[in-house]
């Protein structure tokens, strides 16, 4: 464990782009052979606009990373943060709970509360126009959305008291996983469900792209599947039924165009319907 950390603590930005471009090519090509949906689509064409905002997300990532490592130093250096309050445990306990608490801090509550304030769905809304929810919408993020993502990150390695290498070693994770999760590849049914009951499923991850109210607002977790269980945003929808898209934007051509997308934060807000669930 202690030679994986210290690998993440210095980990050389060319190993962190081979694992999203190799997480990508992966993903892509199980999309070919194991696909869930055989969208009629021009795949490339497609995933056009989803690679610029994956560039996006990427060059402010980068930019504000030495804020990442300042404030993982602090912590370390004042001994701050849940898991350094904590009694001594094994360093693969500390990690665990790193991990576990960067996830809910940097990912499950940012998107939870992207969904209920207004003026961030409107900025999150970018990743939910995808028409054809694919791994290239992994990070399908408008540049206001990456910094407001970077921002509970930082609230994460501040609260949590995680070090550089656990930021990283999380950071690496959350790739793949948002990767696997948005990637349109057809898992059987009961492998699917068992891996849902601890990771974000594709299947899981698939119900929050759902075209409508209430399926939107579920399943916001990222790496782990347990904060979803845990505080009442778990849902379920059979595959077969699944419709991507938001319902109140249905512009496919926006919803396909570069400066459509870094325009559609600042539309009018406009409510999902909500069904009702028994019909």
């Amino acid at each position: 464990m202690e030679q994986i950390i210290s690998y993440f603590e210095n980990i050389p930005s060319t190993h962190r782009s081979l694992l999203l471009v190799g997480g990508i090519t992966f993903f892509w090509l199980m999309e070919g052979a194991v696909p869930l949906f055989r969208f009629s689509y021009r795949k490339w064409r497609h995933a056009l606009p989803n690679f610029f905002f994956t560039l996006t997300t990427i060059i402010i990532n980068f930019a504000l990373a030495f804020l990442l490592l300042q404030t993982s130093d602090w912590v370390k250096a004042n001994d701050f943060g849940i898991i350094n309050w904590l009694p001594a445990m094994p360093l693969w306990a500390y990690v665990f709970l790193g991990v576990l608490l960067l996830d809910f801090f940097g990912a499950y509550l940012a998107h939870l509360v992207e969904h209920k304030v207004k003026p961030l769905w409107m900025i999150h809304l970018v990743h939910h126009t995808d028409h054809e929810v694919d791994t290239t919408t992994a990070n399908r993020h408008h540049p206001l959305e990456s910094l407001i993502r970077f921002s509970f990150t930082l609230l994460g390695v501040f609260l949590s008291g995680a070090s550089i290498g656990i930021v990283m070693l999380y950071q690496s994770l959350s790739l793949v996983a948002t990767q696997f999760g948005h990637a349109n590849i057809k898992l059987p049914r009961r492998v699917d469900k068992a891996i849902s009951w601890i990771f974000v499923s594709p299947d899981m991850h698939k119900v929050h792209h759902h075209y409508v109210l209430p399926y939107t607002d579920s399943n916001y977790g990222n790496i782990f599947s347990i904060w979803d269980r845990l505080l009442g945003t778990y849902m379920e929808l059979d595959r077969d039924s699944l419709v991507y898209g938001v319902d109140t934007f249905p512009d496919r051509k926006e919803n396909g165009s570069i400066w459509g997308l870094l325009k559609q934060p600042f539309h009018k807000y406009r409510r999902p319907t909500t069904i009702n669930r028994d019909t």
